[in-house]
């Protein structure tokens, strides 16, 4: 059994959450660190009186943690969601794993992006579950693998969400300001390769370099698609493209037999995914490139959003906060809830411009009114 301390403050339960390790396994994180956060947040949760659920992502792997108030039959329900996982944290400034306060900042990795918001939404719900008059169910979602593949949010709105039914919406967590961002774009990527034939660089002509076909590969993306990527939404603001990563080549003295490039497209709503491949599809046209790894995190357009957002406006008016719609050059979560058919806000403590910073940091009274907000949203009638 875990005897660590029941924090007492929301301020405390997320010193608490910093401190576990979640740099997510693409940015080379431990193997097992957001497992051992939910398992701590389950202990912390059960020990509250809170009822619990994991939701394993396959066989034997990570999972998603749910925690509850007490069920009222039939009642219907309202989640919280925000992720546990962090951007790497090589090259910080602050320390990483110790809340460090500096005046009215909390430093340290996640405190902005997210674990800022999943320790305000579990502080409200810890609160609201003591209240008898409650008259909704209330939950909040801790998933996993949302700064790379967005695994936990994908699986949760396939397998899992069609159990909380009747369902109000879904408040996910990022660093909004506490603005509510009714609107964001996508983001579309794949791997492109091109391959060779590997030689002895003492004579290249027996062999063909791969290296040498992707640049004719990248030259023609960036002359012919990059630049189509102007379409804009007024929330959200521009498309864009760019080509972020490239690998190829094994040793100095060896023509490289493989290349390959990881392409990022952010899309505005309104876009289709099979426009944009088209376009793709026609810069390259005559060139021998193979695609792979294709992942799509949807945009979210504002019509997911509007039924919740009209609804939680008394609650923000009611905490002094901005109730007028945003938007968001960035993806979340949310999309893939959208998507599977539920309504959808943004809504978090903290900037985005603090986020994956080398000294991430959260306002605390950013902290305190998020966890105000939350627990307003919860007693709406």
């Amino acid at each position: 059994m875990n005897l660590s301390p029941l924090p007492d403050s929301c301020e405390a339960l997320l010193a608490q959450m910093m401190a576990v390790e979640t740099v997510n396994l693409q940015f080379d994180g431990p193997a097992g660190g957001e497992e051992r956060l939910a398992a701590h947040l389950e202990d912390l949760a059960q020990r509250w009186g809170l009822q619990t659920q994991r939701c394993p992502i396959g066989e034997g792997g990570p999972f998603n943690l749910v925690i509850t108030t007490p069920l009222i039959p039939d009642a219907e329900w309202m989640l919280f969601e925000s992720h546990l996982d962090t951007v790497s944290i090589a090259g910080m400034t602050v320390p990483p794993l110790t809340m460090t306060v500096k005046g009215e900042r909390l430093h340290g990795r996640g405190s902005c992006d997210t674990k800022g918001s999943g320790a305000a939404m579990l502080w409200a719900l810890k609160t609201h579950a003591g209240d008898e008059r409650r008259t909704r169910n209330a939950g909040v979602v801790f998933v996993v693998d949302e700064e790379a593949g967005m695994t936990g949010a994908q699986n949760f709105a396939a397998k899992d969400l069609k159990r909380f039914t009747p369902l109000r919406g879904i408040v996910v967590g990022e660093p909004t300001r506490l603005r509510p961002v009714v609107a964001h774009n996508g983001a579309l990527r794949w791997r492109s390769i091109t391959r060779g034939v590997a030689v002895h660089s003492a004579d290249p002509s027996k062999g063909r370099s791969a290296i040498r076909a992707m640049v004719s590969v990248i030259d023609a993306l960036e002359k012919e698609m990059i630049p189509k990527a102007t379409r804009t939404f007024p929330l959200t603001g521009s498309a864009a493209a760019s080509i972020n990563v490239i690998r190829g080549g094994s040793a100095t003295n060896i023509i490289p037999d493989y290349c390959e490039i990881w392409c990022d497209r952010r899309l505005v709503p309104g876009e289709a995914v099979p426009d944009v491949l088209a376009e793709r599809d026609a810069a390259l046209a005559g060139l021998e490139v193979e695609h792979d790894s294709e992942f799509l995190a949807p945009p979210l357009p504002p019509e997911n959003s509007a039924a919740l957002h009209a609804w939680i406006k008394p609650a923000m008016r009611s905490q002094g906060l901005n109730a007028s719609e945003t938007g968001a050059p960035y993806a979340t979560d949310a999309s893939h809830y959208a998507a599977a058919g539920a309504q959808v806000l943004v809504l978090g403590p903290g900037d985005i411009a603090q986020a994956h910073t080398r000294d991430e940091w959260l306002d605390r009274e950013q902290l305190a009114r998020a966890t105000a907000l939350y627990l307003a949203i919860l007693r709406l009638p």
